[in-house]
């Protein structure tokens, strides 16, 4: 069959040949394209080279899906851990340390729809003393026993989590003050001595006058998560009140939300009521600066994985330019009958994507079957003692694996695009 077009007006002819093929169901381009990629090239290396580019496009988009997965799944499994002490709210000064709760802002707090249970809090760091050991801890005061938070009782490792029994006080330690200090809930003789700077106290030369000092018997220990092991020591409110001369001041104030309820209009309501001198912040932000910390190591890390894949890439450079020389009797044949540049460098843009894009998409599918076997199965093993998990925690996002698939095509397009320069630039 052959084509009539119009003679003498290239812009004219190009439309009339696109128009044909498209109409024929073909497209000119990537048809050729697609020939040179299957077809047995009489030069080996360059098969060997388009390989390497499939293999390290591959494995790079494999091991990007599965990194940032870890990444998802390690911001979740904080989240979990996180949960285990923290509340779905808490209310914090926006500027100072305390503040005093009155009584119409209690009422109006308390009118809140969807608010379980209030909590009130007063945090400070003391210097803990236990027989010959002593360690500076902070010490957590709240009023309720410990109540809002039943997933503790699976942190215990000893003793009792309660911090009032039959007006009793009791403090329970993480597992890393404990150790620190020697504690031993089971010695029912031997206290904790807490002390404090006394308000308006000469620290110049300080004596024990100028120290409040409390005991409290230890009660239980807990093991969460080592930041948190390492430095707290709840206790009861009536306990701290008078050891650190809170004048009935608060340093936040903590909300259960009701089970099935969405957090964020909540959240919206008590900022409103609170107004601007307090800050109401939800899980995630009572942790900014680690999930922040998070997401720049992703970020870091899907540059420098891209990076690599960009380096992968080279090959196709390498590959198509060595294609372009050994085409170069096909290229000449082509723009004898007829073909213009741009159909030229289309060829050669489409060789490079299906190079690339076969490594692609075998290495996006590895990775997400990768990914779903772990959370599956979980057969990578964490091997750490007293961890949470035994399998590392991964989670896979449809952003993450969009973004991945926008960097791969602007890699590839970006390989191609020199070579297939070159290649529409032949002379006859």
């Amino acid at each position: 069959m052959f084509l009539i077009s119009p003679v003498g007006n290239p812009d004219r002819t190009d439309r009339f040949i696109d128009y044909y093929f498209w109409s024929s169901g073909m497209n000119l381009p990537l048809l050729i394209a697609r020939r040179y990629f299957l077809s047995k090239k009489k030069t080996s290396y360059i098969n060997l080279i388009a390989i390497i580019s499939m293999l390290g496009v591959c494995i790079g988009t494999m091991a990007l899906v599965v990194v940032l997965s870890v990444f998802n799944g390690l911001e979740d499994f904080n989240r979990q851990l996180f949960k285990t002490l923290d509340s779905d709210l808490r209310i914090i000064p926006a500027k100072g340390k305390s503040f005093t709760v009155s009584d119409s802002l209690w009422t109006n707090l308390k009118k809140i729809q969807g608010i379980e249970h209030i909590t009130q809090v007063y945090e400070e760091n003391a210097l803990v003393q236990y027989q010959d050991h002593r360690t500076v801890a902070t010490i957590k005061a709240v009023d309720d026993n410990l109540s809002t938070h039943p997933e503790m009782d699976t942190t215990r490792i000893a003793g009792s989590l309660q911090l009032q029994s039959q007006h009793q006080n009791f403090a329970v330690l993480g597992v890393g003050v404990a150790r620190m200090l020697g504690v031993s809930p089971e010695d029912p003789l031997t206290a904790l001595e807490i002390w404090y700077p006394r308000k308006n106290a000469n620290l110049a030369a300080p004596g024990l006058e100028a120290f409040n000092e409390a005991t409290i018997q230890p009660g239980g220990i807990f093991s969460i998560e080592q930041s948190i092991d390492d430095h707290y020591i709840f206790v009861p409110l009536r306990f701290a009140e008078d050891l650190f001369e809170t004048e009935g001041k608060r340093t936040a104030l903590e909300f259960k939300v009701k089970p099935g309820l969405d957090v964020e209009p909540i959240q919206g309501e008590m900022q409103r009521i609170v107004g601007e001198n307090f800050k109401v912040q939800n899980q995630d932000e009572q942790h900014a600066s680690l999930f922040r910390a998070i997401q720049i190591e992703k970020l870091f890390v899907f540059i420098t994985l891209t990076l690599i894949i960009a380096i992968a890439s080279f090959n196709i450079y390498f590959s198509l330019s060595m294609l372009a020389i050994e085409k170069k009797a096909d290229v000449a044949t082509l723009l004898a009958m007829g073909a213009w540049p741009g159909l030229i460098r289309r060829i050669f843009l489409a060789e490079g994507a299906l190079v690339g894009f076969s490594g692609a998409i075998v290495g996006l599918v590895l990775g997400v079957a990768l990914c779903w076997a772990q959370e599956e199965y979980g057969f990578a093993k964490m091997q750490l003692v007293g961890s949470l998990v035994d399998a590392y925690p991964v989670r896979m996002q449809i952003q993450d694996l969009i973004g991945t698939v926008i960097a791969l095509i602007i890699i590839t397009l970006a390989a191609s695009w020199m070579p297939a320069q070159k290649a529409a630039r032949q002379e006859l």
